[in-house]
């Protein structure tokens, strides 16, 4: 993250001597990005961090892709993935995914095991439900709206709180996850022109500082997934700063643009990752020209694959399409399209859109989990035709 925040007990130096009561040197932990030229945090650990007992495969971290052949629009209902419900790590089902970013939807109603993803960020959407995000930083209380950014390599937890089942969209980088390079200043602020400020960020806001030995950690690296099994407690932590950690923002503190004339996606985007943009479509007036057609003209992303996930409201420009709570669509690079027939003239002279949805565009091809294959809707392409295919 852009900026500093500091939690639990520190000394006044970086790497200085800073014992417990006992006169024990507290371990160090410095985890940085990009080498030691990036953002960074300074973890103080009561054990060893480095200390592990074992190391052993983990067996199902690994997931099978297909290619988008032939390659055409997609529609995946993912309320039908309900079943079997574990938890967020190991309950994922891939959905999309190719050399950048993985798409997969969790449906949890228990615990996760510790877990860390040290092949890149990741960008968690809650659908619905509450979690306590319990993280080696400290605790994040989140709920339905949330985006949660984990920064590579942080180890975690997701315990599900209030009603069940915890629902997630999981964007997995290969890389680093941020906002936007031109929201920020050249020295990391949030500029006046973006669409939400620090103040928006939630950062942890407890220590755990937890006890235990012979302690599992699920760990997924850029090979497939290992198993750890730490001599002690990974969230032994008595205190930590800098500027890397993770951090919560509401979907509903998202500032939109409105223009005279419809704005074009970029407008809306959130995050950036390499390779890919996260944004967000959220209630907003329409355009407001006397002239204005609110709704998305129909355009070809020629140079990315577009994914929108409907996670609320009134989804004005897709009715009749089948198109609903849970849904997410895949519109290809190649392929135009834009609103259903009819909802151009049913839009004008509407104050205001009521929709909520996350869209990821990618800059390289998707290809399909097996979970998108399970719950799609195979009529989808067609209905721009009026549901006969041509």
């Amino acid at each position: 993250m852009p900026y500093y925040r500091q939690l639990g007990s520190i000394p006044r130096k970086r790497h200085s001597q800073f014992r417990d009561p006992g006169g024990r040197l507290y371990g160090e932990e410095l985890m940085g990005a990009e080498g030691f030229s990036g953002e960074s945090a300074l973890l103080y650990h009561r054990h060893a961090p480095t200390a592990i007992v074992d190391v052993t495969d983990w067996e199902g971290a690994g997931d099978v892709l297909s290619a988008h052949q032939p390659v055409g629009p997609r529609h995946f209902v993912l309320h039908k993935l309900d079943a079997p419900r574990s938890d967020l790590v190991r309950g994922r089902q891939l959905l999309l995914g190719n050399a950048d970013v993985r798409l997969s939807y969790a449906v949890a109603e228990v615990a996760s095991p510790l877990y860390r993803n040290a092949a890149g960020d990741e960008c968690v959407y809650v659908e619905a439900g509450s979690a306590r995000l319990e993280t080696s930083f400290g605790v994040l209380e989140v709920g339905s709206g949330d985006y949660v950014v984990l920064p590579t390599s942080t180890t975690h937890r997701w315990v599900p709180t209030g009603e069940l089942p915890l629902r997630a969209l999981v964007v997995e980088a290969r890389g680093h996850i941020a906002p936007p390079a031109r929201y920020l200043s050249p020295r990391g602020q949030l500029l006046e022109v973006a669409p939400y400020s620090e103040r928006d960020l939630r950062g942890p806001s407890e220590l755990l500082e937890a006890d235990g030995e012979e302690v599992e950690v699920l760990v997924r690296t850029r090979a497939g997934g290992t198993r750890y099994t730490y001599a002690h407690h990974p969230f032994d932590v008595v205190g930590w700063d800098g500027c890397l950690y993770p951090y919560a923002l509401s979907i509903r503190d998202f500032e939109p643009l409105v223009k005279r004339f419809h704005a074009p996606p970029p407008v809306h985007q959130t995050f950036e990752g390499p390779g890919f943009v996260v944004c967000s479509f959220c209630p907003r007036p329409f355009d407001f020209d006397p002239t204005a057609v609110p709704v998305p003209y129909n355009h070809a992303n020629v140079d990315s694959d577009e994914v929108l996930f409907y996670v609320g409201g009134d989804f004005m420009s897709r009715r009749g399409s089948g198109v609903g709570l849970g849904s997410v669509t895949l519109h290809p690079a190649g392929f135009v399209h834009g609103p259903q027939p009819g909802s151009v003239e049913a839009a004008l002279g509407a104050p205001g859109t009521e929709e909520w949805a996350v869209m990821v565009d990618t800059f390289r091809p998707l290809e399909l989990g097996a979970a998108a294959l399970a719950c799609e809707d195979p009529g989808y392409a067609w209905t721009w035709a009026g549901g006969r295919r041509v």
